[in-house]
Formats: C-alpha cells, sequence, structure tokens
C-alpha cells in the first residue's frame, strides 16, 4: 500500500521559463474557457472585453495560472476540428499576452498540434486531459519544448466517458496509470509533471468521492497534484442543485482536497479558492 504524505511535507515547484514558481503552498489556476459548450461557463466570453475581463478578475483575485480552452470537454460535448480549437485558443492566448504580458497561460488541450500553436503565442504550460493518449505526438512536443505538463486520467473521450466509468480499484487504476506515464515521461528528460486525478472524467459522483477520500496516496508518486472539482456534477447531482448553485459545494471539496494534498487548485471561482488556501493555511501554519 503507497504512504500517506501530509500536503506540506516536500517542497514543490516548477519552473516556467527560467522562473522557479512555488507550489509548497497550493496556488490556484484560473480557467478561461472559449466554448460555446462547457458544461457552466459555455458562451459567456463573445468578445475581447469579456476575455480581458474574465483574465483580469482571475490575477487580481490571485490566481497563479490562467488555463485557456477551445474544446470543451464536458461528457457528450461537440466535437470540433483541430483548425476550430486552434483558431479559439490562439486568439484568447493573444489577447491576454497583450494585456497581460508577465501572466503564466497553460493550454489545455490534447492535440499536439494546438499545443505547440499555442507555446509559439506565448503559453507556457500544456493541460493535457487525455494523458498523451489522444496524440501520440504530445510527448514529444512537452520534451522537446521542456515545459510544465499536466498529466490527467481519463478513459475514452468526452464522447464516450460516461460509458466507461466502472472501476474494480479506481485508486490502484489510477496510480498504476500515472506511475507508468510519468516513468516514460521521465526518462525522456521531461522535468515538470503535473498529476490531475480528472475528476469527472470516466468517474460518477460516487466514484469521484472514493478517489477524492483516498486522494492523499497520490503524494507517494513524487509529482504535484492539481484538482479540478469547480462546480462539477460530483457537486451539483449529489446535492441536487445545478453547476451555477454548485460554489458552496466546491469550496467545501476544495477544502478536503487540500487537505489531502492538492497543490494546485483548477477554478472557475478564484477569489473563493484563494480564501479556502488561505484559511487552510492557517490550520497548518
Amino acid at each position: 500500500m503507497l504512504s500517506i504524505h501530509k500536503p506540506f511535507d516536500a517542497k514543490r515547484s516548477i519552473e516556467v521559463r527560467g522562473q522557479i514558481i512555488s507550489l509548497e503552498s497550493p496556488c490556484v489556476m484560473g480557467i478561461v474557457n472559449f466554448t460555446p459548450d462547457s458544461f457552466y461557463d459555455g458562451g459567456r466570453l463573445k468578445s475581447d472585453s469579456d476575455i480581458l475581463a474574465l483574465a483580469e478578475r482571475h490575477l487580481t483575485n490571485g490566481a497563479t495560472f490562467l488555463d485557456i480552452g477551445g474544446y470543451s470537454s464536458r461528457p457528450d460535448a461537440d466535437h470540433i476540428s483541430e483548425e476550430e480549437e486552434q483558431r479559439r485558443v490562439g486568439h484568447v492566448v493573444a489577447t491576454v499576452i497583450r494585456q497581460f504580458p508577465q501572466a503564466i497561460l497553460s493550454v489545455d488541450t490534447f492535440r499536439a498540434a494546438v499545443a505547440k500553436a499555442a507555446l509559439d503565442a506565448g503559453a507556457q504550460m500544456i493541460n493535457d486531459i487525455s494523458g498523451g493518449e489522444l496524440d501520440a505526438e504530445m510527448f514529444s512536443l512537452v520534451a522537446e519544448r521542456n515545459v510544465p505538463y499536466i498529466l490527467m486520467h481519463m478513459k475514452g473521450i468526452p464522447q464516450t466517458m460516461k460509458q466507461m466509468s466502472d472501476y474494480e480499484d479506481v485508486l490502484q487504476e489510477v496510480c498504476d496509470y500515472f506511475s507508468s506515464k510519468l516513468n516514460y515521461l521521465r526518462s525522456n528528460g521531461v522535468k515538470d509533471i503535473i498529476i490531475d486525478p480528472g475528476f469527472g472524467f470516466a468517474k460518477g459522483p460516487t466514484v469521484g468521492f472514493e478517489l477524492l477520500a483516498k486522494m492523499s496516496f497520490l503524494k507517494a508518486l513524487g509529482a504535484p497534484v492539481m484538482v479540478g472539482l469547480s462546480r462539477k456534477s460530483m457537486i451539483y447531482k449529489t446535492l441536487e442543485i445545478n453547476a451555477e448553485e454548485a460554489l458552496n459545494g466546491t469550496t467545501a471539496l476544495h477544502m478536503i482536497a487540500l487537505e489531502n494534498g492538492a497543490n494546485i487548485l483548477r477554478v472557475h471561482d478564484t477569489k473563493e479558492a484563494i480564501e479556502a488556501i488561505e484559511l487552510y493555511r492557517r490550520v497548518y501554519t
């Protein structure tokens, strides 16, 4: 059995273009989805002023990173072409970089070509929901560019993952998945890898709560952990509400995730996440 590590038992950091970003104290990644059909914020960004207002809100409220996505990964989301995704992501990256040149931008994509174009436009990190499963070129790109890489656990694709949510032992399967991929990436020179257990991706509420309760075991893998729980269905389905009403439940699960070793919270609501982190830190400092 893997041993449990407390959240602050080891120094964590990543390097972004020569700058060391400490993850020893948890931080926040603000979501910027330029999509018409994301489960919570789809279609909200209709103009450059909307994009910049959201980016400014995240950054002003304390986000360390912005995660820019152009492909909705909610269950049953519409599949779009690589060209359309690249157009969406490229536009947002360029828009944000012009206004906030010091912002650390992550690109949320499973396509290597989209990631490459975003890096060329000024993004500095890759957030891959597929863990390299959906594009054989992704790991080569990460190694070549030597950028931080967020490695998520998912089975199937967004259009099929609801049918792939059965597990004999979800913790063991997730740990085996990460162990294999971490070994491969590290052996190919990738230094900065963040793992994401993939809440809501081929995981219903029951499995999601089980994995969250056991998440501290992931620390034994030796990589920082990011969680994406913000306003997800495991919250609003359990509470019989909708995503609009799921902020309080999100904060409650964020505190559990922090207790179980989360280094990064990926969120829609930065201010509330930062407040949760500050209160959590007061307990341990």
